[in-house]
């Protein structure tokens, strides 16, 4: 074949040529200067990130005839050699074809020999973790200590399935994806190299759409050349990559914000007409409102920008949008984005998307709060006129406002807050018995426990602050220490007072009710209820009239029975 493709042609042959990894280019050519390199390498990242080709280099750079070198010469016979694959002892080995033990045998009882033509012996096993795990076993001892004269570089796209074992006996190196901007300058290079007339801001498009690899980089602009022609356009690139226009992206973006559902849609269907994949335009449209999240959030940072180029519309609806907006925009873009996975009408996950966020209310948030805060300010500033007319002539003005205020704060209390049944906790106190209490008393803990037990946790958090003080033959009073636990316990709340009386019920062979009281009424209630009612019609079983104690009517001579309360 006379043609060859470019990411062939340009293949890199020094260290300089593998862009966007500086760490690692930079640590093998001081190695190689001080003559410090090991015996076995693991080069380990994404595809077309120059893997095979930096260890080629490295090959070429420690058999070069003028080394130590940081860079092959490329001029020698032994670079020229290891380049066109006529010298034998670099030899480069697919593991993804040749992955079994015999293979691996084979150059193990190979290796003890040494090289014919240059200094060292260099096996490049290629995609290593394809290896079986017999074939891993047959290679351990060999990499851990080869002979003197040869050394071993493994490349793979997957470390995660190398044996452990394997990868301590190598220096890891991690080629990481190479950034747009690397990628465009290498594309600059090659572009001018090969005289090509290419418009500006195409080979951003096509790196943007390499996803870090330079060998994808250079395949899609290989194929966009040929179809281009004299030219290589904007256009041209979008439509070879499937990547869609800023200009479209920005017009769904601003019908989204602004919710005009028919244009969102059009927009959005135009695309879709033109060949555009669904997936990948809602891709792009997630970067996009990333891409002005960060801008709005730090608009000196334009280098963490991934695929927008910052013009007049991006930055205008940067400014017009809230960051809430964009969380919920991006958020339902990308939860769409994963369901066209499962799906084989991804545009309809779209289509819903784009009038899901056109019926939000987010996006207008900011500028309606602005009209309110308008709209009082104006209210607040005709009051104040009127207000000084008034005081200009003559109008006496209230006193006392606070006190106006102040007047209607119990009733509002009352109606509010909870009451207690005093009617039915009357009737109960009639007929309070001390056994009773003590009944119900001794079954408390054991209630509680149980309460646990069946994992009514939130019914036994309820009572853990309640305690019942007095009991009839068919009811009792439970006092509570916050209101707010009685309200839900008399309101029946999650069925906490129906399971009270049902596990009371089981334990005492009969069936109580249970009535709540707040501890700050339960004192009043209880006083009144002294006040109209005669000794022996105390509750809590207490002794009558004729039975009293004798300190306790001594005492009630003295100060009344108002003052006194009776505890045992």
């Amino acid at each position: 074949m006379s043609y060859q493709a470019l990411y062939r042609v340009f293949r890199p042959q020094v260290f300089e040529d593998v862009v966007g990894q500086e760490h690692i280019t930079k640590t093998l050519q001081n190695a190689l200067l001080q003559k410090k390199f090991s015996h076995a390498y693991l080069f380990s990242g994404p595809r077309g990130t120059g893997k095979t080709s930096a260890a080629k280099i490295f090959a070429k750079a420690v058999n070069c005839e003028k080394s130590p070198v940081s860079e092959p010469c490329n001029e020698c016979d032994a670079c020229k050699g290891i380049t066109n694959g006529s010298i034998s002892d670099v030899i480069e080995i697919d593991a993804a074809s040749n992955n079994g033990v015999d293979e691996i045998r084979d150059i193990r009882d190979k290796v003890k020999f040494a090289p014919s033509a240059v200094t060292y012996k260099v096996y490049i096993i290629d995609e290593v973790h394809m290896l079986s795990i017999g074939a891993f076993n047959a290679l351990l001892k060999t990499l851990e200590e080869p002979p003197a004269h040869c050394i071993f570089i493994l490349a793979t796209t997957e470390p995660h399935k190398i044996p452990l074992t394997i990868i301590s006996r190598c220096q890891r190196f991690d080629l990481k994806r190479i950034t747009t901007k690397d990628i465009v300058g290498r594309m600059e290079k090659i572009v001018d190299a090969e005289s090509l007339n290419v418009q500006e801001g195409s080979l951003e498009i096509i790196a943007s759409a390499a996803d870090g690899g330079m060998r994808d980089a250079l395949s899609l602009l290989d194929q966009a050349i040929s179809f281009s022609g004299e030219q290589l356009t904007i256009d041209d690139a979008l439509l070879i990559t499937g990547a869609v226009s800023q200009h479209f992206i920005s017009q769904l973006a601003e019908a989204i914000f602004e919710q005009n559902i028919a244009i969102a849609l059009d927009t959005l269907n135009e695309l879709l007409h033109q060949g555009k994949d669904a997936a990948k335009l809602i891709e792009d449209m997630i970067f996009y409102f990333r891409d002005m999240l960060l801008y709005k959030t730090a608009p000196d940072l334009e280098g963490v920008l991934e695929k927008v180029k910052v013009d007049e519309k991006f930055v205008t609806l940067s400014d017009r949008v809230t960051p809430q907006f964009l969380y919920e925009t991006i958020e339902v873009l990308n939860k769409s984005h994963q369901e066209m996975k499962w799906t084989n009408h991804p545009r309809i996950f779209f289509e819903v998307a784009v009038v899901k966020l056109c019926q939000s209310t987010t996006g207008m948030t900011q500028s309606a709060d602005d009209s309110d805060i308008k709209t009082l300010t104006d209210k607040i500033d005709r009051l104040e006129q009127e207000l000084s007319k008034l005081r200009a002539e003559g109008v006496p003005m209230q006193s006392h406002p606070q006190e106006q205020k102040e007047a209607p704060r119990p009733q509002t209390s009352h109606k509010n807050g909870y009451r207690a049944p005093v009617g039915r906790i009357h009737e109960i106190l009639k007929g309070a018995k001390r056994p009773e209490l003590e009944k119900i008393k001794g079954k408390w803990g054991e209630l509680l426990a149980l309460l646990k037990k069946q994992n009514k946790v939130s019914h036994a958090a309820l009572l853990t602050d309640s305690e019942p003080v007095a009991a009839a033959s068919h009811a009792f009073v439970l006092k509570f220490k916050f209101e707010i636990h009685c309200k839900m316990v008399a309101e029946d709340k999650s069925g906490v007072r129906t399971n009270l009386e049902q596990l009371l019920e089981s334990m005492l062979g009969k069936r109580v009710e249970l009535v709540g009281v707040p501890d700050a009424q339960w004192g009043k209630i209880r006083e009144e209820f002294l006040r109209d009612h005669q000794p022996d019609e105390q509750e809590d079983g207490q002794t009558t009239s004729a039975e009293e104690d004798p300190l306790i009517a001594e005492a009630k001579k003295l100060v009344g029975t108002d003052l006194i309360e009776i505890k045992d």
